[in-house]
């Protein structure tokens, strides 16, 4: 039972925030992957209830037994697979998969072995990882600003002003003037917003080498490189110091679950979590866990309303959601970046992390998350470590 104290009406709009912005970005993937396996509008629906009732039910769980804010989702570098597999994969063999990689994740998280490795990584280099990749979030709401101006910098204003006037509630109060401005100007048409309930479609597992080597083990690898490592590394970075073990497994077991209905695999947030974690959530940081609550609960609604999900997605304009999550997330981003310059002992291996992370460069199928880590950890070898030197008649 949450305390009635605990609740705030900043953390309630971080977690309806989070789940806004995972619909309008990553969910367009999942829709593209559908498409590229030509599955029903009813199937769809099914996708978005698994990955939804997934990511609400490990999310409320996990916040609550730890009390830090858990925000989970689906794997979006793993959708983003599905949509270079299609057709020539099938859906069956595509659950297969999803069953196969979750069991991996599983051994991966009880074994402690990520945690371990997690130790090994500087603060100032996560936090820079983290800012590079928030980064683009913010330089594109920007961008969407300028091809539609009235929309764009009539939201930028209004956080401005709202942002001073009245902090605790900006995002959403932001928000509802996105939505009187998008539809003053004919850009949402909130009346082609049809009601539905998603109903889930049970597809039964097949195993294949094929779908093993193709689909299940790069799953793994894009899900701990793109989202646990980056995930952990902004609760680490936030302050919390949980482990990863407890909630790599509560997510792989998850997985399994909902892998029958269609649902890729369910791991920790990393975008979407920067919202919940910081001080927009709220000042107490013993009280933010209310905010992954919430994110699940609203993860919940969108679960049961699938098919209005994707309806209401459909009349708002692209730009609207850059502008909304760019601004939500100037915090984070802030956060992040102070975090990478702070760190006075190892500064520039951070600030080299952040840039090759912002770069978005990709290489041998690694996103520049794992590229940006893996630079900068070197570049902290080489520029920040303290090498031992020993004269030459010293003994080893």
């Amino acid at each position: 039972m949450i305390p009635r104290k605990d609740w705030s009406v900043s953390a309630v709009t971080a977690g309806f925030l989070a789940v806004l912005i995972s619909y309008s970005g990553p969910l367009i993937i999942f829709f593209q992957a559908a498409q590229s396996a030509g599955v029903a509008p009813d199937m769809i629906s099914s996708w978005v209830w698994a990955v939804s009732i997934g990511a609400a039910l490990s999310g409320i769980f996990l916040s609550v037994a730890l009390k830090v804010p858990v925000v989970t989702a689906w794997s979006a570098p793993g959708t983003a697979l599905l949509v270079t597999l299609f057709p020539g994969l099938s859906l069956n063999e595509a659950v297969g998969a999803y069953i196969t990689s979750a069991a991996i994740l599983f051994a991966i998280g009880i074994s402690g072995s990520f945690d371990r490795l997690l130790k090994h990584v500087p603060k100032g280099i996560a936090a820079g990882m983290m800012a590079g990749i928030l980064f683009q979030f913010g330089v594109q709401a920007f961008k969407a600003a300028g091809a539609m101006p009235v929309l764009g910098f009539g939201m930028i204003a209004a956080y401005v002003i709202l942002k001073r006037l009245t902090p605790r509630y900006c995002m959403i109060l932001v928000l509802l003037v996105g939505v009187a401005l998008a539809s003053l100007l004919g850009k949402a048409d909130l009346g082609h917003v049809q009601l539905g309930l998603a109903t889930p479609v049970f597809i039964r597992p097949e195993w294949s080498w094929s779908a093993t080597l193709s689909l299940a083990l790069p799953l793994v690898l894009v899900s701990i490189t793109g989202q646990f490592l980056p995930g952990m590394a902004i609760l680490r970075s936030s302050g919390y110091a949980t482990p990863a073990r407890p909630i790599i497994a509560v997510t792989a077991i998850t997985s399994v679950a909902v892998a029958f209905f269609g649902g890729i695999t369910i791991v920790i947030a990393a975008i979407t979590a920067a919202l919940c974690t910081g001080r927009d959530a709220h000042e107490d940081p013993a009280r933010r866990y209310v905010a992954g609550v919430s994110n699940g609960l609203f993860y919940l609604i969108g679960g049961a309303c699938g098919a209005t999900i994707v309806s209401l997605f459909a009349v708002l304009p692209p730009a609207f959601v850059a502008v909304l999550a760019g601004l939500a997330l100037i915090g984070a981003i802030t956060a992040n970046i102070m975090g990478a310059i702070n760190e006075a002992d190892h500064r520039e291996a951070s600030i080299i992390t952040f840039l090759a992370t912002a770069s978005g460069m990709s290489f041998l199928g690694l996103g520049s998350a794992f590229w940006g880590t893996i630079i900068g950890l070197v570049a902290y070898l080489v520029l920040h470590r303290e090498w031992q030197v020993r004269s030459p008649g010293e003994n080893p």
